[in-house]
């Protein structure tokens, strides 16, 4: 499933790397602290690997 904005792409990047244990989890916030317990680490791969060249910042913008 791809990422539907760069902001989507970024947050599951982060909650990534926290689930890898690259990153302290006390230090995501918003939306990648959601993903990360409710996401396997293949879903948030999938998300943070979406090309971000076409992507809009944020979901709503075009």
């Amino acid at each position: 499933m791809p990422a539907k904005s760069k902001a989507q792409q970024k947050a599951a990047g982060a909650a990534l790397s926290a689930k890898r244990g690259e990153t302290p989890k006390k230090e995501l916030k918003g939306a990648s602290r959601g993903m990360l317990d409710s996401m396997s680490e293949k879903e948030l791969e999938d998300l943070a690997s979406t090309p971000r060249k076409k992507l809009p910042e944020k979901k709503g913008d075009t």
